[in-house]
């Protein structure tokens, strides 16, 4: 009986340290990481997707107050992506015609650094971020006349829209893929690329000191940068590039801020 009754303490005990040596890395893994815990599971795999998934189009702009100009980057597409007028940013960063920005370079995005409205227009053509690429000046527009006319650039459905409050910075169209899209009204093209997340491919046309209008998700374009283009014009194809469908998001900006597009457009027959 004294041998068993040893025999169990002893089994006791055994079990007893491999509980402890089992429980013991998990204890430390909050001490991994310089010493910050380890977020659940769950939360690691949050973290994960949000670096390489796309922000919707309706995404706020963002509150950076600074932005490391990259290589593809114009005046017009930074200032679009963080809801900024193109002429402000331009001033509050002391660019001059012929306004050129090189990767690296570092712009102020700060709405405090904004000049007040009123100050005259510096910019008249796109900036590169490459200025020996030859990617030369776009002949300036009439700085205070609006177009006349603007058309649909597709017709489709309405998938989505006007509605900044909910973050939807334009109309959602749907369509086929393929379908050919116009430009809405005359101006300038003065970004086409892919370089603004959650817009797929997309043009951005200038049409006076005042207004813009973007066209996003193509999948395939016809224009670049500083062409000319007339109202009805095609400008690309209808796709679903950074895009949960085929459509086309289509927005117009007003001195950088988004204005309901139908506001301009003529009404659907």
């Amino acid at each position: 009986m004294k041998r068993l009754g040893a025999s169990l303490a002893l089994t006791s005990l055994l079990s007893a340290c491999m509980t402890q040596q089992v429980a013991a890395p998990i204890d430390d893994r909050g001490a991994v990481n310089g010493g910050k815990p380890i977020p659940p599971a769950g939360q690691r795999s949050k973290a994960g997707l949000s670096r390489g998934s796309a922000p919707s189009v309706g995404a706020p702009a963002s509150k950076a107050s600074m932005h490391v100009v990259q290589r593809g980057d114009t005046l017009f597409n930074i200032a679009f992506q963080n809801g900024l007028d193109y002429q402000a940013l331009a001033r509050a960063n002391g660019l001059t015609e012929p306004y050129l920005i090189f990767p690296g370079q570092r712009l102020q995005l700060r709405e405090s650094a904004m000049p007040a409205p009123g100050v005259p227009s510096v910019p008249k053509e796109t900036a590169t971020a490459n200025p020996t690429s030859g990617r030369g000046g776009v002949d300036a527009l009439d700085p205070d006349a609006a177009p006349a006319r603007w058309v649909w650039p597709v017709r489709g459905p309405i998938v989505t829209e006007f509605n900044e409050q909910a973050g939807a910075k334009g109309l959602d169209i749907g369509g086929r893929h393929g379908t050919p899209v116009v430009a809405s009204a005359p101006g300038r093209v003065v970004y086409a690329g892919s370089g603004l997340r959650g817009y797929g491919k997309l043009v951005i046309i200038k049409h006076s000191t005042a207004l813009l209008s973007a066209y996003g998700h193509h999948a395939s374009l016809a224009v670049k940068e500083g062409d000319r283009v007339v109202a009805g014009q095609v400008i690309g194809t209808m796709g679903d590039t950074d895009a949960d469908q085929v459509k086309l998001h289509f927005e117009i900006r007003e001195f950088g801020k988004p204005v309901d597009p139908r506001n301009y457009l003529p009404a659907q027959g």
